[in-house]
């Protein structure tokens, strides 16, 4: 009884799987094939550089000028978010191994070159929701524009080229975990 229902189990799990990859497929060469307004691209570009690091960074410095009383452990929990973010995407890349949309289909008109092989999940946007969330728990009043940053973030790696769907749907559901918990952790050690 117990064998039928893992091998139930496994066969849904491979239905999710074959679904994903099919829907990940046919957008990878809908968005390699479109031809987007400059605007557009400028902005994708933009976002995908900002995910790079710097625009953490400056949220960081920004925080440390003005962020009052809470500004250090508000930073410690980005930086701490941020590098179990790294070290779980690291992992699951090389565990993982899927290749890059880029690898598979040119892209009509980005031509960034990606930070490594793999593309499963996104590092980009595991790292602008882990900062995202832990940021935002200590101040509220940032969270839209952070939000409207790391969504930026996590379509450009999609629109460029870069990543799948469902590397950025689940770079977005770690990055947000990480930052949650640990933002939760530290405002309880605070409290």
């Amino acid at each position: 009884m117990a064998a039928s229902h893992s091998l139930t189990g496994m066969r849904v799990a491979r239905a999710l799987v074959d679904f994903g990859q099919r829907t990940d497929h046919g957008l990878m060469r809908r968005v390699n094939r479109w031809r987007a307004p400059r605007w557009f691209r400028l902005w994708m570009i933009a976002a995908t550089r900002g995910g790079d690091g710097w625009l953490w960074y400056a949220c960081g410095a920004f925080v440390a000028m003005f962020g009052g009383a809470e500004r250090l452990p508000a930073i410690l929990a980005a930086v701490v978010s941020v590098g179990l973010g790294i070290v779980l995407f690291l992992r699951l890349k090389r565990a993982i191994g899927r290749k890059r949309p880029c690898a598979m289909e040119p892209h009509c008109w980005a031509t960034l070159l990606p930070p490594d092989q793999f593309s499963f999940p996104s590092g980009h946007t595991i790292t602008a929701f882990a900062v995202t969330l832990s940021l935002g728990a200590f101040y509220p009043v940032m969270l839209p524009g952070l939000l409207f940053c790391a969504a930026s973030v996590a379509a450009s790696r999609i629109l460029l080229g870069m990543h799948f769907l469902t590397d950025v749907l689940a770079g977005a559901a770690i990055g947000s975990g990480i930052g949650m918990l640990i933002a939760d952790a530290a405002l309880r050690y605070l409290a």
